[in-house]
């Protein structure tokens, strides 16, 4: 494969459907908000909107604030900006493979599945009492637990079946045991969860809206939960990962409209 493949293919994915477009026109929309309103909820949004990616400019050594020569600061504002484009490309990619393989499942084994499973749901749904799951074989029911259990091993693959998903998942550890290290061990654990926070953004935030505070239940038991839905959130983000990889390889894309 040519070094140049990849980088059209995922350029395909990030415009060659209609949920990239839209993500990307939202995206946009974003930066010109951010500037109208800076005091506002809005002043955050083309980071969440490029996040996780974009976190990382908190690393990188420029950026708008930049201090120096004229230009200087305009260099790094033309760097920043370039790596904002490459982030919204790359999280628009994800959408794009996403939306191919959906496409893909529905044309291949998705369509045929759910005619196969509407064929024996009806032909069950005629057997008198069955509502009730009474004429239910036990094995039947035995094989829908592995049915969702394949299913969901099949979701959680790409998070750990190639290499940029799995460093992806060695720096969310990283950040996530450097938080609990601090909370547990330290006297002052400071701002140590920012970083799990920025290293499985958007998702984390959900996750700080969803944890109770120390008010709501033992002082230890948050950052626990907090812990366990970083993690979550850093799956769901290593498994999206995975998927624009796989796709990235695989030896042709196709526009979806």
């Amino acid at each position: 494969m040519s070094k140049a493949s990849r980088p059209r293919r995922l350029l395909t994915l990030a415009t060659g459907n209609r949920h990239a477009q839209g993500y990307l026109a939202v995206v946009a929309a974003s930066v010109p908000a951010s500037f109208l309103f800076p005091d506002g909820v809005l002043a955050m949004a083309p980071m969440l909107l490029t996040a996780p990616l974009s976190f990382l400019g908190v690393v990188l050594p420029f950026g708008p604030g930049t201090q120096g020569s004229p230009a200087a600061e305009a260099l790094a504002i033309g760097l920043w900006t370039l790596w904002f484009l490459a982030c919204a490309l790359v999280n628009a990619a994800v959408l794009g493979a996403l939306a191919t393989g959906a496409a893909g499942d529905g044309t291949s084994t998705g369509r045929p599945a759910a005619r196969a499973a509407g064929d024996t749901g009806s032909a069950a749904a005629r057997r008198p009492g069955a509502r009730f799951g009474r004429l239910i074989p036990r094995a039947a029911r035995a094989g829908a637990g592995e049915g969702v259990a394949h299913r969901l091993r099949a979701l959680l693959a790409p998070a750990v079946d190639n290499w940029p998903a799995r460093v992806y998942l060695a720096v969310v550890g990283a950040a996530l045991g450097f938080f609990l290290v601090a909370v547990y061990a330290l006297p002052d654990p400071g701002f140590a969860g920012i970083w799990p926070i920025m290293a499985t953004a958007p998702l984390s935030f959900l996750v700080l809206l969803a944890v109770p505070g120390t008010d709501a239940g033992p002082e230890w038991l948050s950052p626990l939960l907090f812990a366990v839905g970083t993690v979550l959130a850093g799956l769901v983000n290593a498994a999206l990962l995975g998927r624009l990889t796989h796709r990235l390889r695989s030896p042709q894309i196709r526009p979806v409209v």
